[in-house]
């Protein structure tokens, strides 16, 4: 797996990879990660990915990031 390209963004961290005629899509906030993976042929290389990563994708990738914290939040609190 090879890093091909990072996406700007000031409060998530970005990357897209290539392995095996597939794309991965990686976006990191603190101790979280979502990974979402795309066939080459399923779109047009790195511009390709940068144009579905719009704000509306971003958004609900940052949806998502707040419900993996509150979960991770609960789980801790579950185990004290």
């Amino acid at each position: 797996m090879r890093a091909i390209g990072t996406i700007p963004h000031d409060r998530i961290t970005i990357t897209i990879f290539s392995m095996n005629d597939k794309y991965q899509i990686q976006f990191e906030a603190g101790p979280m990660i979502q990974t979402y993976k795309l066939r080459h042929d399923e779109i047009n290389g790195l511009e390709g990915i940068k144009k579905m990563v719009d704000e509306q994708f971003l958004e609900n990738i940052l949806t998502r990031f707040n419900e993996m914290y509150l979960f991770l939040k609960q789980a801790k609190e579950n185990i004290k």
